[in-house]
């Protein structure tokens, strides 16, 4: 039996997460629904132009997110990463192991900047997102923990470690350990933009081999396929992935389970925050199927978390949300 359910690589970012109107957008120059890498001073530009109006600072990066969902449902998780031995980077390691999650960060950290994600939520509950990366843009092979991914049923690789040649080049040796040992291999998308802008990266760490699991949402599948047919994205998933996920907002989810497609319905809820419903989405099917369940019951969890999730601000859920969606879900446990 292995001791982890998943080992998680990617970016560590404290998120910092604020309502804003559009025509902030539009007086900042910034690209609404995106994540923009940008540098500090630009980041603290417009941290001044918000003021104290955070609705929540908690850490983060995408697949951070998805290794606590895991970690909340119940599950084991590792994650490594990258933070510098500065105040932020002591409040990053400090919430991921009170969200219990084992990590690489009790090895001294270097010294540096730790990276933090301004998050920009609109009335539409749209995300847009400013990352200043920080010391995590080294993210590297140093950082992987060979014995703990070894012992780990799935590696998750989070799509944005494609904009860093470190953090590529890390995902790549972490895939080829991990098939090296019977670990099933997992990665996500992440946005629009890495598929994009950094396509043959995104081939490179997906490998010859394809990966076991993939995480994408609808604009990602056809950015990847270079078509805006769902029905055409998905036939050219199954070439990179045995299989997948492919979220839909609030028309649910489509499944490839290998061999046949599923559609998970979404729940309904009034959505004011989408920040981290893939993330939540991919914890809580991660969780599932490491647990004995089908394509089919970890979509219908996974779907009733995300749904939970965009339902109020921030891109967790608290222990005891996730628990009572786990039991309503699998009332039988």
């Amino acid at each position: 039996m292995k001791k982890y359910d998943v080992y998680g690589i990617g970016n560590a970012l404290v998120d910092m997460e604020f309502e804003v109107q559009d025509a902030f957008f539009t007086e900042h120059a910034i690209e609404k629904g995106r994540m923009t890498l940008v540098e500090e001073d630009r980041q603290d530009y417009l941290l001044k132009a918000l003021g104290s109006t955070m609705l929540k600072r908690q850490c983060g990066g995408s697949a951070a997110n998805t290794v606590i969902a895991v970690a909340q449902l119940g599950g084991k998780t590792f994650y490594s990463c990258k933070v510098a031995n500065d105040s932020t980077g002591d409040f990053y390691a400090e919430d991921l192991k009170e969200s219990g999650v084992t990590s690489n960060l009790a090895d001294k950290r270097p010294p540096g900047t730790t990276g933090k994600c301004l998050v920009m939520v609109t009335k539409d509950a749209e995300r847009t997102m400013n990352t200043f990366l920080g010391i995590t843009s080294t993210f590297s092979d140093a950082e992987l923990v060979e014995s703990s991914l070894k012992d780990s049923q799935y590696l998750y690789i989070e799509g944005y470690l494609v904009a860093s040649p470190t953090g590529q080049k890390a995902a790549i040796a972490a895939r080829e350990l991990a098939e090296k040992n019977g670990v099933k291999t997992a990665l996500t998308f992440s946005d629009p933009a890495m598929v994009q802008f950094f396509g043959d990266g995104m081939k490179n760490m997906i490998g010859a081999k394809g990966v076991d699991l993939l995480f994408s949402n609808e604009a990602e599948a056809c950015s990847f396929a270079g078509t805006t047919d769902l029905l055409v994205a998905r036939e050219a998933l199954k070439k990179v992935a045995k299989t997948f996920v492919i979220t839909r907002g609030e028309h649910g989810a489509t499944l490839f389970d290998g061999t046949r497609f599923i559609d998970v319905e979404a729940f309904p809820v009034v959505a004011i925050d989408s920040n981290g419903a893939g993330d939540m989405f991919a914890g809580a099917f991660l969780y599932a199927i490491t647990h004995g369940h089908n394509f089919a019951e970890a979509g219908k969890l996974a779907s009733a978390a995300a749904s939970k999730v965009v339902s109020q601000y921030g891109p967790r859920l608290k222990w005891h949300q996730t628990q009572e969606i786990l039991h309503h879900i699998f009332p039988q446990r």
